[in-house]
């Protein structure tokens, strides 16, 4: 299998750029979407609401208007010479059912910017990383509560963004569930997301080289395990440097999901480190994909070797 290699770098935001606000995936609440876009307008960015950002699907309440609709304002907003980054208002569910519909050559022919989102995100991270070969940022969504409530995940955020040099390094509050340092590509995501993206031809075949983030959100163990398992069993694991935990909110009591992520992962004989504090939690950090970094898992420290945009 091939192994993760390191993807092109988007140029960081300066003030004035203009951010377009897209909902790939489930229905946006307006006023979280408006005190979003007056975090980013606070920070002196140019920040517009896609056209179907606040649609809902006639007879599907999870998603955020049509298939149709949701990738056209993507593709749009990508495409867009004017655009300098563009941000997910939220996750929830589907991006599966539209992620066939963009055209890749077009938004490859468009250059790199910034994209940022997590959570259901997770596929188009990988889409992003395989047809476009381009880093983004897993982090705070604009209509997110986590987000617009947060001042230390809109902190992290905006440094990303505007100076990236100054936030190289991310820091753990946890501890190493297997220590060790462990140099790679980062990548990775939500854990049922990645799971339910194998073998599609937006994923890649196999973690190898990376160091893998990892998370989810109101999931029972026995599902984690599951995703866990599948992975280990489609052999995406394999060769994989390194791995770091971010948040497991809303799943199981978290020395039960520990015992677990130890049981499962334990055995790929690479640093685990836990409790990094990106995800579905408060204060969301942003950590960005597809840049070498270096784990030292006992230090509780992710350093990128570059700034995540250039």
């Amino acid at each position: 299998m091939s192994g993760v290699r390191a993807l092109r770098r988007p140029a960081r935001l300066a003030p004035g750029a203009r951010v377009a606000v897209v909902a790939p995936s489930g229905p946006v609440p307006e006023e979280r979407l408006q005190a979003g876009l007056d975090v980013l307008r606070g920070w002196d960015l140019d920040a517009v609401a896609a056209p179907h950002v606040l649609d809902r699907h006639g007879e599907f309440g999870y998603l955020a208007g049509s298939d149709a609709d949701r990738a056209a304002d993507l593709q749009a907003a990508w495409c867009d010479p004017a655009v300098d980054a563009v941000i997910c208002a939220r996750g929830g569910y589907g991006v599966q059912r539209m992620v066939d519909l963009l055209d890749w050559p077009a938004m490859r022919a468009a250059g790199p910017k910034v994209f940022v989102g997590f959570s259901d995100i997770t596929a188009l991270h990988e889409a992003f990383a395989v047809r476009l070969g381009l880093v983004t940022l897993h982090g705070p969504m604009a209509a997110g509560v986590d987000f617009v409530k947060s001042a230390r995940a809109q902190e992290h955020l905006k440094a990303t963004l505007f100076t990236p040099e100054t936030v190289r390094t991310v820091r753990s509050d946890g501890t190493a569930l297997v220590p060790g340092r462990a140099r790679g590509i980062t990548l990775g995501g939500c854990l049922s997301l990645l799971a339910a993206d194998l073998g599609t031809p937006h994923a890649r075949p196999s973690a190898r080289g990376g160091l893998l983030c990892l998370e989810d959100v109101g999931e029972e163990t026995y599902r984690l395990d599951r995703c866990l398992t599948q992975l280990l069993r489609a052999g995406w694991l394999d060769g994989v440097a390194g791995l770091l935990l971010g948040s497991w909110a809303r799943c199981e009591p978290y020395d039960g999901v520990r015992a677990m992520l130890a049981d499962r992962l334990g055995g790929l004989g690479v640093p685990v480190a836990e409790q990094f504090g990106f995800g579905h939690c408060d204060d969301a950090l942003t950590v960005a994909f597809g840049v070498a970094a270096e784990l030292d898992a006992e230090a509780g420290t992710l350093t990128l070797d570059e700034p995540a945009l250039r």
